[in-house]
């Protein structure tokens, strides 16, 4: 992960047309729009990530923000692309995965909050948020994935970022929730909520 005087760096010299530095920022990106374009697209992630990028480097010089700026621009690509091929289909994805056979395996040994986190980055966790309501699964992916602030996320999204926050920690509340044992009559409290992320949304 890069500094983020670093990655404005990067964003200056793939500007200025070097090629590394964009295969740099691609590298950099490319691995958390991807698994937010599975939760809004699921297997057509791959195709619109590749639409995406296309747009990025054609309008890349025209891009004025810092390494921060960037990372929610390229999000914001992404996204118009998901959204356009949602109005082609006329309906939701589906989930991709088992998730429910996954989660059925899960112990709950650990706070399921902080284990929530952890899977984010599975197929199988992707397939579960790809569950929740639209706007909390948006919320979630672009403030714990993407690594978004509440503000940019409230621009791409078109929401207040109290809003944001809100659907985002809703959102953490409900797959900690499906994270619990299930013999359990009623899961753990979340009581302690460690990950920075879930701190500011409170």
């Amino acid at each position: 992960m890069l500094a983020p005087e670093e990655l404005d760096a990067v964003v200056r010299a793939a500007q200025s047309g070097d090629e590394n530095a964009f295969r740099q920022l691609y590298r950099l990106q490319q691995p958390a729009l991807l698994r937010y374009l599975r939760v809004l697209v699921g297997d057509d992630a791959e195709d619109v990530a590749s639409e995406a990028w296309l747009q990025i480097a054609r309008d890349l010089h025209s891009f004025k923000g810092d390494g921060d700026g960037f990372r929610g621009w390229t999000a914001t690509i992404a996204r118009h692309r998901a959204m356009d091929l949602l109005r082609a289909q006329r309906r939701r994805p589906q989930p991709s995965g088992p998730a429910d056979d996954y989660l059925a395996e899960i112990r709950a040994d650990d706070d399921t909050a902080d284990r929530a986190l952890e899977l984010v980055t599975t197929d199988a966790a992707l397939a579960l948020i790809a569950t929740l309501p639209q706007e909390m699964a948006e919320a979630v992916m672009l403030r714990v994935v993407v690594g978004l602030d509440a503000k940019t996320t409230g621009r791409i999204l078109g929401r207040r970022a109290g809003a944001v926050r809100t659907a985002a920690y809703r959102g953490l509340r409900q797959l900690a929730h499906r994270l619990s044992v299930p013999e359990q009559r009623k899961p753990p409290p979340v009581t302690h909520l460690a990950a920075p992320a879930l701190k500011e949304m409170r």
